[in-house]
């Protein structure tokens, strides 16, 4: 049975390897080259990649303006929901069309996608253009002025600087999901790579650079096991001094998530580190090496908030960007979130 919190979403543990989608699932070929041409999108031109939309988001006209609304407050999840239950529970939908830029770490572009087709057939109304890219890539962008509604990041770091320059909307910071680090290689790989312990004995590795949660994860849990020097910033550490730290091992530095998990599929590198939610639905052509405790990378949370720029837009875009985060915290979402190997997570906000 599922606990409900003040967001109306459960505490729903997973355990050991990830659990198949079903008639969600596809075959390898097919979503391998759609995941790389997704990661093609996410780097044409210096732009990511709009899931919905075939434009990269236009920068605010108003970017000056993003300053005037105060930084998040407590109890941010009783001021953006009212109700625990689906997207039926935020009834009615706008009364004029507007379309929503939400930017979301890539990580969650799977299950976003479905999300966002589940929301708009009950609010047709309402369009939903994606803006998919690591959290530190799209964390930039908001501060430059990019036309952004709702940021769904995978990590705390991104939205506590973007709280502290008050680019977030007040009181709309909630806490929606977790993840887990895992290592990861094809099933054919041949690997002698047990997992975070015996990276050095990778031919090569896929690794996230440390700006990207994933990789500042992958660092930290380094640093906790002593195969990184403690006291410093685990982001700070460059992929050639984890190299040298792993014996000179290859390591292939990718900008996002996405990138590690198409470079290990392909075989372009023996073993990555990415999290459990982009494992998820390849478990005939990827193995599971080690799901990284969360004592070694820390917990890892994937918050949300409406980005306070958003309030230039009118009373039905407010409105209908307030909705679709209600929705991100309802049941009917968490559903699919955990369909596609996230956990649902049950804190209020921070």
């Amino acid at each position: 049975m599922r606990k409900h919190g003040v967001c109306g979403i459960g505490d729903r543990t997973r355990g050991g390897a990830p659990v198949a989608r079903g008639s969600l699932r596809r075959g390898f070929l097919p979503r391998l080259a759609a995941l790389a041409a997704a990661a093609a999108l996410l780097t044409a031109c210096g732009h990511p990649a709009a899931g919905s939309a075939n434009s990269a988001p236009a920068k605010s006209s108003a970017a000056g303006s993003t300053n005037e609304t105060s930084a998040a407050g407590s109890a941010p999840a009783a001021r953006i929901a009212n109700t625990a239950n689906s997207a039926t529970a935020a009834a009615g939908t706008t009364q004029q069309p507007v379309e929503l830029q939400v930017f979301i770490a890539a990580s969650l572009s799977p299950a976003m996608q479905e999300i966002a087709q589940r929301y708009t057939e009950s609010h047709p109304d309402v369009k939903i253009t994606f803006n998919a890219d690591s959290s530190g890539k799209l964390q930039t962008q908001i501060e430059e002025g990019y036309d952004c509604d709702l940021f769904f990041s995978a990590a705390q770091k991104q939205m506590d600087a973007l709280e502290q320059e008050n680019l977030l909307e007040d009181g709309t910071r909630v806490n929606v999901l977790r993840n887990h680090l895992v290592v990861i290689t094809r099933m054919d790989s041949g690997t002698k790579v047990q997992g975070l312990r015996t990276l050095s004995k990778a031919g090569s590795i896929a690794m996230a650079d440390g700006s990207v949660p994933a990789g500042r994860y992958t660092r930290t849990a380094l640093q906790n096991l002593g195969m990184l020097e403690g006291g410093r910033d685990a982001g700070s550490f460059t992929t050639r001094e984890v190299s040298e730290a792993l014996d000179g091992v290859t390591i292939s530095e990718q900008s996002n998530v996405s990138k590690v998990l198409i470079a290990v599929l392909e075989g372009s590198c023996e073993v990555g580190t990415t999290y459990l939610s982009d494992a998820h639905g390849y478990e005939d052509e990827l193995q599971i090496l080690e799901q990284v405790p969360d004592s070694l990378t820390g917990d890892i949370v994937y918050p949300a908030a409406l980005v306070s720029g958003s309030t230039d837009s009118g009373q039905a875009k407010q409105k209908a960007a307030r909705d679709f985060l209600r929705y991100l915290c309802s049941d009917e979402a968490g559903g699919v979130f955990t369909e596609y190997g996230f956990d649902t997570d049950d804190h209020a906000g921070t």
